[in-house]
């Protein structure tokens, strides 16, 4: 996931105390003058804007404490930004996709991690105080309005690896394969900067992820490549962050050689979805053109996306949440910003996370539904020609 690193900006204020001399002359009817005189001190009022460094610690139930900071600036046109930061993780800021201040009240939301904060200023205006909210957590957050003496340190953001030359053919120069524990829950597939990681990882997954392709698309292959479960670890031998092609790239290669999979491409025709425009058009935010794809998803039925291209929707849609491949037909161009809350069902996930019935009044409707009503796409059924991966040889891998 890609995030952008945010300068420290040091907004704090400090109150001024204006102290103003009233001289009084009085002239008694009396003979004679008396001259008196009187001091009076007014105090600035309290600062009420929202502009500067405010910081706040979440206690979380059962968990580490955690201190947030939210760095709010203001721009020309009276627009608010906010870059948040865990300070005892990571120097790595998290911008906010929306914020407001209107009649004391802040508040914003980070898409990214589907989190949102609401609070009220106090009227001294060194706090703010409201509740901090990210499914399946609600909890009180206390924000004070920092100062260069009470500012929390920021770490320094971890260096940023350059992207690998766009021409480059890079291959694991290292990689490690060996087979989960037995008690893993979970899997993880994740790249970071020239490193590979996976855990829990079938066959299956590493052949889909490599050739692009959901599993009804892979023909052939003994049943272990679907059950048997690996964990992976590479690094590229090529300078360099590798995008989403190289990267596949370099797992075909590794698959080659590990596991002595041969394998050659066919189209056939099966049953699919179509993912296509709605009636209404789109309904999502226009993402970073020049920015990574991300998916973030904290449960089963919701997913926060960042910088998609509706390629990668297709491709996360088919690539274990549906039964079946999903080809883009939108013809949709760029990349693109949007979160989707549906109820699975038992042909999702495999079956494994299908919730129980509600009656809530704001339960999450069918995926079908929420794709219609939320971004504004439609998924329909059809039985195209598809591409096909047709396994002709594998073996268990071999040693490190």
């Amino acid at each position: 996931m890609a995030h952008q690193v945010a300068s420290r900006l040091d907004l704090s204020r400090t109150l001024l105390s204006i102290l103003l001399t009233v001289f009084g002359v009085v002239v008694p009817l009396a003979a004679g003058l008396l001259d008196a005189a009187g001091r009076q001190t007014q105090t600035a009022p309290p600062e009420t804007g929202i502009v500067g460094t405010w910081q706040g610690t979440l206690h979380i139930p059962r968990g580490q404490d955690v201190r947030t900071v939210a760095q709010v600036t203001e721009s020309s046109a009276g627009d608010l930004k906010v870059i948040l930061y865990n300070v005892d993780q990571s120097g790595q800021g998290i911008p906010a996709t929306r914020a407001s201040f209107q009649n004391g009240v802040f508040t914003y939301w980070v898409q990214f991690v589907d989190n949102t904060f609401e609070g009220k200023m106090s009227a001294d205006g060194k706090s703010i105080s409201g509740t901090w909210s990210q499914e399946p957590l609600s909890l009180p957050l206390v924000l004070e309005r920092a100062t260069p003496e009470t500012a929390w340190t920021i770490p320094a953001a971890p260096a940023k690896m350059p992207p690998m030359d766009a021409g480059a053919d890079p291959s694991f120069g290292l990689a490690t394969i060996k087979p989960s524990k037995p008690d893993e829950s979970g899997k993880l597939v994740n790249m970071r900067g020239s490193h590979l990681t996976t855990q829990n990882t079938t066959l299956m997954d590493l052949i889909t992820f490599a050739y692009d392709v959901q599993q009804r698309q892979v023909l052939g292959g003994p049943k272990w490549i679907s059950s048997d479960k690996f964990d992976v670890a590479g690094e590229s031998d090529t300078p360099g962050s590798p995008n989403t092609d190289q990267l596949r790239t370099m797992l075909r290669k590794l698959l080659a050689d590990r596991f002595q999979l041969k394998c050659h491409p066919e189209t056939k025709e099966m049953s699919a979805y179509l993912l296509m425009v709605g009636k209404s058009g789109p309904k999502m935010e226009k993402g970073d053109p020049n920015g990574r794809p991300a998916f973030f998803s904290r449960q089963f039925g919701v997913v926060i996306v960042t910088n998609a291209t509706m390629a990668d929707l297709a491709r996360a849609l088919q690539g274990g949440t549906l039964d079946r491949p999903v080809l883009d037909e939108t013809s949709l161009q760029g990349r693109w910003n949007f979160t989707l809350k549906w109820t699975p069902d038992e042909s999702q996930f495999g079956g494994r996370f299908v919730p129980p019935p509600s009656d809530a009044a704001d339960a999450p409707p069918p995926i079908f539904t929420a794709i219609q009503e939320q971004i504004g796409l439609r998924l329909e059924t059809g039985k195209p020609q598809v591409p096909v991966i047709v396994l002709d040889h594998v073996e268990q891998p071999s040693a490190n």
